[in-house]
């Protein structure tokens, strides 16, 4: 168990997508929007190393960004881009 601990897990929250073309992209500087495929009360992508492997929602407490897990991930959900 000693071992388990030592390992480090690379986590990211995916809050949505979205398609660009790259001219469009290329021309973004400071400030510049990205439109994404969520809404408000949609569920995010909990990632460990790039991996799928929950979905959670959004907390806000003052000025602290939480996420609280709500269900296992789908892996081939995630990589058709599903929302649900």
């Amino acid at each position: 168990m000693g071992q388990i601990n030592a390992v480090n897990v690379d986590i990211a929250v995916v809050l949505g997508r979205s398609n660009l073309p790259m001219a469009q992209l290329l021309r973004m500087g400071r400030g510049a929007v990205i439109p994404l495929d969520a809404g408000v009360h949609d569920e995010v992508w909990i990632l460990a190393n790039n991996h799928p492997v929950a979905r959670g929602e959004i907390q806000i407490n003052d000025d602290r960004i939480a996420i609280t897990v709500t269900r296992a991930a789908d892996v081939y959900d995630f990589m058709a881009g599903g929302n649900s």
